[in-house]
């Protein structure tokens, strides 16, 4: 039997996910990163992205996230997200409409919307994209 690891994943609203996995892809500040069973000890900020947990039957579960903390504890890992969603519950209506009025906005001098928080839109627009495109090429 392989080693394995509890994972919460929370957001603001409830808990996400909480389940054993053998292995989970997150994207902290600085570059993904990786963790299996027995990692050292870590504390990272979380980027906007896809969170990627491997079950112990092997399938993948994707989920995203809008930033937030991860900790790393050698048999527990907890990541805390404002927006954390499961990849199959994305509007991708929305995230597209959403890519749109950034992308328009910081093109937009006179928008009503500043350029810092139309970036931060456009971020976050951008990576649940990718995450039902990670989604989709699984499938």
């Amino acid at each position: 039997m392989a080693m394995t690891m509890h994972v919460n994943i929370v957001s603001a609203e409830q808990e996400i996910y909480s389940g054993t996995v053998t292995q989970l892809f997150a994207p902290a500040e600085m570059g993904e990163v990786g963790v299996m069973p027995r990692h050292a000890p870590m504390l990272s900020t979380l980027k906007p992205g896809v969170v990627r947990v491997i079950l112990q039957n092997g399938e993948e579960e994707t989920f995203y996230v809008s930033g937030g903390i991860l900790e790393i504890q050698p048999h527990v890992i907890t990541i805390l997200s404002d927006t954390a969603l499961r990849a199959d519950d994305i509007d991708e209506a929305a995230a597209l409409e959403a890519k749109a009025r950034a992308e328009a906005a910081m093109k937009d001098k006179a928008s009503d919307m500043d350029y810092v928080k139309a970036k931060t839109v456009l971020i976050e627009a951008v990576a649940q994209i990718e995450a039902l495109k990670k989604l989709r090429k699984k499938k």
